[in-house]
């Protein structure tokens, strides 16, 4: 084969090998088309109650009950939870909101507080052992 002939092949193959892949990709996004077809279904073909189901409201705002913490306002959405807060000491509520909501550690919460961190530790325990009984009762 001559010089100029094997290019020419070369080209050629290199052609048919790319005819080849894009008829293959083509065969595939349309195999891939009607698998989805069969899976997905209209927006406008779904009943009210199926579109109704597929709704979210937002909530902005309503009914959150709002405490400062250490200068911060922290949202507590349950009323339930809120009221139970409210019945905590302001103290022990601090601790128990700045441990869950601000996810500090008895050591940081204590350095905050300038308290010993055995304090805050059993201040806490104890703030959510009543919680817990708070929580429960109103069930």
């Amino acid at each position: 084969m001559k010089p100029r002939n094997h290019e020419e092949h070369m080209q050629h193959s290199f052609d048919s090998f790319c005819k080849k892949v894009l008829k293959r990709k083509a065969v595939d996004i349309q195999r891939e088309a009607k698998k989805r077809g069969e899976r997905e279904i209209s927006f406008s073909e779904l009943s009210e109650r199926e579109k109704a189901s597929l709704a979210v409201e937002d909530k902005y705002f309503t009914d959150e009950y709002v405490f400062s913490v250490i200068g911060e306002s922290v949202g507590v959405s349950d009323a339930d939870l809120a009221e139970a807060l409210t019945a905590l000491p302001v103290d022990r509520r601090e601790i128990v909101l700045m441990s869950y909501f601000f996810d500090l550690s008895d050591r940081e919460i204590a350095k905050r507080l300038n308290m010993a961190k055995s304090t805050v530790t059993y201040q806490r325990t104890n703030s959510l052992r009543l919680l817990k009984k708070l929580m429960e009762s109103e069930v």
